[in-house]
């Protein structure tokens, strides 16, 4: 099995995003379904299961489960899907040269997607899943260098 790129996976539904807070709990901390309701505050696995099979979650709900998996996927979907970007609050910490070349590749993806949309290989949702992702980085990027006079601590660890 190999391993995703979680920095790069966007969803394109409610399901798929419940499904992905799921599966990034159990590849990124070992949790399972079981685990995730517990930590979420929920009596049953079985509440869990109800919202995977119907692609539903309910709104109170979704910051403990987003929580208890470890990831944000349903709240990136729920911005995206209204045509909003999101992006982590940056803290103004240095940037590592790692950053400059994952920031380099994610480019690189957003115009390939649009060459491969240009020549009819990509579709309009798989181009504008690219483009956000681009512009999401290149936000916060922005947005940690404007911070860079002041930075703050760095008390939270975004995957």
């Amino acid at each position: 099995m190999t391993r995703r790129n979680w920095r790069t996976v966007n969803p394109r539904s409610l399901r798929e995003a419940i499904e992905l807070c799921k599966d990034f709990a159990l590849e990124k901390h070992r949790r399972s379904v079981d685990r995730i309701a517990e930590l979420a505050g929920e009596e049953s696995q079985w509440t869990v299961y109800g919202w995977l099979r119907d692609g539903s979650i309910p709104g109170k709900k979704i910051h403990a489960y987003q929580h208890a998996c470890g990831c944000d996927f349903i709240t990136r979907w729920l911005a995206h899907s209204s045509g909003m970007l999101l992006i982590p609050i940056p803290s103004g910490r240095a940037v590592e040269v790692d950053d400059v070349h994952r920031l380099q590749g994610t480019l690189n993806s957003a115009v390939a997607a649009l060459l491969g949309f240009a020549s009819g290989s990509m579709d309009a949702d798989q181009v504008g899943s690219e483009i956000n992702i681009a512009m999401e980085a290149l936000a916060w990027h922005r947005e940690n260098a404007a911070r860079s006079q002041q930075p703050e601590l760095e008390l939270t660890n975004h995957e």
